[in-house]
């Protein structure tokens, strides 16, 4: 870790790595710990933590303007995540989306709404999930754009979108139409949640209920030039690919350290025995400090466009997802029946633990991809 101050603008926050660190872990050990399962199982949007997450500095060190600390901010999502993995997943969305926000280099997004975006002052996720998996090939597009005098006029439903609520934000992709109906390029912008957007309650989840994931409708929805991330969205996607997966893996790895720590625990009272059972916690945190290390490594060169980079980025966010499904099963078997009470740490985790891995990309479009790029024949 740096012991400097960040390197910021002119009138920006400076955030050391130390104290970022430090209020990360004064939230995760405090409220957030206290209202876990609030957020699991009410549908409890912390909206609220998130804020003093923002304000140590967590939502921001990943962006080139306080230092492009990517490995900071993973450590960050991790140490939320190991509390809450829902809070992390939040957390993640948000980042992501100041991600597309500052590399667009629109002066009416990287400006004063990056600011406050990055202070956690105002709050917005992502919409990519579908045009992640629409640009592998796994699915269609579902959002059309068609051009209009000054900016496109945009369609369609979008199922599944975390961390929005009337007044808030999302980074989106839409694919651009042609007059007969084909399309030639992708259009990326930031969707403003406002009046002019159909939000509609998802079904309830098994677990993670409280990261506010609505279903969006759009009905020549306009987007103008003060909104546009990248058009064509391509090259941009391109560059920050890498790290949109990479920044997922402090979920993982922070889901992995909270199941370890309930596997500890019980430890003392339940060791003589437990000492059977497979995926034992000092062998687990061995590979978890492995992943750590990789992760911090990969952290340091965020924006190498290589494939191997790529290939080792997807890499460790499949690992890092299995390793945070067996740690949390884990805890679970180590535990016994004090773990399966619904309101005990590691029945939340297990659930939290299947998030990780079939969020996007999930580990089978983790494994799709691998093989696309390692150029191995994919099933038909």
């Amino acid at each position: 870790m740096h012991s400097a101050l960040s390197v910021a603008h002119a009138g920006q926050p400076h955030w050391s790595d130390d104290a970022v660190i430090a209020g990360v872990k004064a939230v995760a050990t405090g409220p957030l710990a206290q209202n876990a399962s609030r957020i699991d199982a009410e549908g409890y949007y912390p909206l609220d933590i998130m804020g003093s997450l923002g304000e140590a500095g967590a939502l921001g060190v990943h962006l080139e303007r306080h230092g492009a600390r990517a490995g900071l901010s993973i450590d960050s999502m991790s140490e939320a995540s190991r509390a809450c993995g829902a809070t992390g997943f939040l957390m993640w969305c948000h980042d992501v989306c100041g991600l597309y926000m500052e590399q667009s280099g629109n002066p009416h997004l990287s400006g004063a709404r990056l600011d406050a975006h990055a202070r956690g002052a105002a709050f917005g996720g992502t919409a990519l999930s579908n045009p992640m998996k629409a640009l592998s090939g796994i699915e269609p597009m579902m959002l059309r754009a068609r051009p209009v005098p000054g900016g496109y006029l945009v369609n369609g439903t979008l199922p599944w979108v975390s961390h929005i609520g009337p007044g808030q934000y999302c980074g989106a992709m839409a694919s651009v139409l042609r007059d007969d109906g084909s399309s030639s390029h992708e259009l990326m912008f930031l969707l403003d949640c406002d009046e002019r957007v159909q939000l509609k309650h998802c079904p309830v989840f098994s677990g993670m209920e409280g990261t506010s994931t609505w279903s969006i409708r759009l009905t020549d929805y306009f987007v103008g030039e003060d909104t546009i991330i990248a058009d064509p969205a391509k090259p941009l996607i391109a560059r920050i690919r890498p790290l949109f997966i990479l920044l997922q893996v402090g979920m993982a790895l922070g889901v992995a350290q909270g199941g370890i720590d309930s596997s500890l625990e019980v430890e003392p009272l339940l060791g003589h025995v437990n000492r059977f059972l497979h995926d034992r916690p000092d062998e687990l945190a061995a590979e978890l400090d492995e992943a750590r290390e990789q992760a911090a490594r990969l952290a340091r060169t965020p924006y190498d466009g290589s494939k191997d980079y790529l290939l080792d980025v997807l890499d460790l966010r499949a690992r890092g997802a299995e390793l945070a499904l067996r740690a949390a099963q884990a805890s679970l078997l180590h535990q016994g029946a004090r773990g399966y009470l619904m309101g005990a740490a590691p029945q939340r985790r297990i659930r939290e633990s299947h998030f990780v891995a079939i969020v996007t990309p999930a580990i089978k479009h983790l494994r799709w991809e691998m093989a696309r790029l390692g150029a191995e024949e994919l099933p038909a």
